[in-house]
């Protein structure tokens, strides 16, 4: 089963200028690094103290042998998981080439599979994102829109702000004629708790420039993300 989300059309017409065009996010969202070097935070030990907590809290025995790293390995793991908030996204698109021979259709890259985690859960989310632009005279390695995606990933989310995020980040920095974004993910927070419902998919998109603009290029750029090459 597939759920397609779709923008709410305004109940103003006031509101109609922002259906045609996408709010605009905070730079300091996608250009830098989420966590300063000199912004507070828990020490090590509060954080593994926080989990025994936890452990206590759900009907564990914290003294149990198999439990006893079981703190230092959830920190640790967070401290992968997480590790986007310490990367800044702007440095991966820092680097762009020119020798592109006057390239000028677009670039897409297609099925970047992801892992992040919901931030109304902290569960699992995973899918695919599609990620294309159309570059002004230089372009980007293709493996820095799959280290963005993961930087954005590796944070707590919603697959609507990751989608958002990805799309600015490339929009801001390599200011191309347009980006297209597409993401496709399951939610562990709706397949394995809640209503249960294993196999839903979600899908997101996010379009600029000539793609916000132009139909056609629109849906060429989903017909290739589909596999329909024409």
């Amino acid at each position: 089963m597939d759920a397609t989300i779709k923008s709410i059309r305004p109940s103003k017409p006031s509101d109609r200028q922002s259906e045609s065009r996408p709010a605009e996010l905070d730079p300091a969202e996608f250009l830098a690094a989420a966590v300063r070097a000199d912004q507070p935070r828990p020490a090590r030990a509060e954080a593994e103290a926080a989990v025994k907590t936890l452990l206590a809290y759900i009907g564990e025995n914290t003294e149990r042998e198999g439990l006893l790293d079981t703190p230092r390995r959830v920190v640790e793991a967070f401290d992968e998981l997480y590790q986007g908030y310490h990367q800044c996204p702007a440095e991966v698109l820092d680097r762009t080439f020119g020798e592109t021979a006057g390239y000028d259709d677009f670039v897409l890259v297609r099925d970047i599979e992801f892992t992040s985690q919901c931030e109304h859960h902290m569960m699992p989310f995973y899918g695919k994102a599609h990620i294309a632009y159309t570059p002004v005279e230089r372009v980007v390695g293709l493996s820095k829109l799959a280290r963005l995606t993961d930087i954005f990933a590796r944070r707590l989310q919603t697959q609507e702000h990751l989608t958002a995020q990805i799309a600015a980040a490339i929009d801001e920095v390599l200011k191309p004629r347009g980006v297209a974004v597409l993401i496709e993910a399951e939610h562990t927070c709706m397949s394995v708790r809640g209503v249960a419902k294993h196999g839903a998919s979600t899908f997101t998109s996010r379009f600029t420039g000539m793609f916000r603009d132009n139909p056609a290029e629109q849906a060429r750029f989903l017909s290739l993300v589909r596999g329909l090459q024409r």
